[in-house]
């Protein structure tokens, strides 16, 4: 009878102490923890990728397969966009874009492109600069996710032109930063595989980024990973070693995996991680605040789908002691009815979500 007590307390325990989920009918039917809630900012925003807020409050969209930038207007501040301008069209997968200077930075494959002034010409935009063209123009991996670190440098990853290779030139399989002007490019992160998603620690001033992990090697392994870089020249481990412990059968032989540096936290295989961001606004509960939120796009090469949600990741110091997640309802068995990309902070502190299968652009909020 005493065991049987304990076990309901214990139960009970968990079960308090576990995240809630509100009524995902009231949320689109996505699920949130208790308290959350996520409404529609826009839904006309073809193929939306990352994300960057202007200085006005312009929200600009990169997109991958249309071509295209966009930029979103709320002139009335209700959270609904009110008008949606195209400013660049025909660039070649222009996923990218960070906002320094009063410019619109944005990533081609190869590129880096510039339109100053923008947010004073959205009706009628200024014709894109060319910022620098020295990067590769493979488009296997092509796609930037670009982003103004506290440096005041440009961050731009260069994927890997492969899904396990090992190239010749250095500049593969890493993360790269430039001048604002285009000059002074740094290789600052190796053994990188494909990272389409980063954010500086708002206390260390660190720069952590999500890792999309190699196909083809089972449902189960390797882990996709969130990696944290402590020093420039740290190299994580791709192609010879995937989340801290596995040494690939095509390259591993000979390496050891203690000679990289390891994920703070493994996340789900072939989840594809893309836009990550620290938490760092009043609007959501304290044990949010400096805490990680992932946008997961979702497997496409494995028999049982998984992703297509938001998963938070709880740091302690440098150490990761949980990974859960935070919003899904976008995978109903086999059914994609969405899948995330990039998180945006706005300055109420609620929290921008694109959504480049739907098109849409999400807010999510507490109250």
């Amino acid at each position: 009878m005493k065991t049987l007590i304990l076990l309901i307390i214990s139960v009970l325990i968990f079960a308090c102490s576990a995240p809630k989920h509100g009524n995902g009918d009231k949320n689109l039917g996505i699920l949130l923890p208790e308290g959350f809630s996520i409404s529609l900012f826009t839904e006309e925003v073809p193929n939306a990728r990352g994300m960057a807020l202007g200085d006005n409050g312009t929200l600009f969209v990169g997109s991958k397969s249309e071509g295209k930038i966009y930029a979103v207007v709320d002139s009335n501040h209700d959270y609904n966009a009110d008008h949606i301008y195209t400013i660049v069209s025909g660039a070649l997968q222009p996923v990218g874009v960070a906002f320094y200077g009063g410019s619109l930075y944005y990533s081609a494959v190869g590129s880096i492109f510039k339109l100053n002034d923008i947010e004073n010409n959205l009706a009628s935009p200024p014709s894109p600069i060319l910022v620098t063209d020295i990067y590769p123009d493979d488009e296997h991996h092509g796609w930037k996710y670009i982003a103004f670190g506290p440096d005041g440098k440009l961050y731009v990853p260069v994927g890997a032109p492969c899904n396990i290779c090992e190239s010749a030139d250095s500049i593969y399989a890493t993360i790269t930063r430039i001048n604002p002007d285009g000059t002074g490019l740094e290789i600052v992160a190796h053994g990188v595989r494909n990272s389409v998603g980063f954010d500086w620690h708002p206390i260390t001033g660190d720069l952590w980024f999500t890792e999309n992990g190699r196909d083809w090697l089972s449902d189960d392994i390797p882990p996709c990973e969130l990696n944290r870089l402590s020093q420039v020249g740290q190299h994580f481990g791709y192609p010879y070693c995937h989340g801290g412990t596995i040494l690939d059968p095509e390259f591993g032989h000979g390496k050891n995996c203690d000679d990289y540096t390891a994920p703070v936290q493994n996340l789900g295989a072939h989840v594809a991680p893309l836009g990550m961001m620290f938490y760092t606004g009043t609007m959501f509960p304290a044990e949010y605040r400096n805490q990680i939120l992932i946008a997961e796009h979702g497997s496409w090469n494995r028999s049982t789908k998984i992703g297509y949600r938001v998963t938070s990741v709880t740091l302690n110091g440098d150490s990761a002691i949980a990974y859960m997640d935070f919003a899904n309802g976008w995978l109903n068995g086999d059914e994609v009815t969405g899948r995330p990309v990039d998180l945006l902070q706005l300055p109420d502190g609620s929290v921008l979500l694109s959504d480049d299968f739907g098109g849409k652009i999400y807010r999510i909020s507490y109250k």
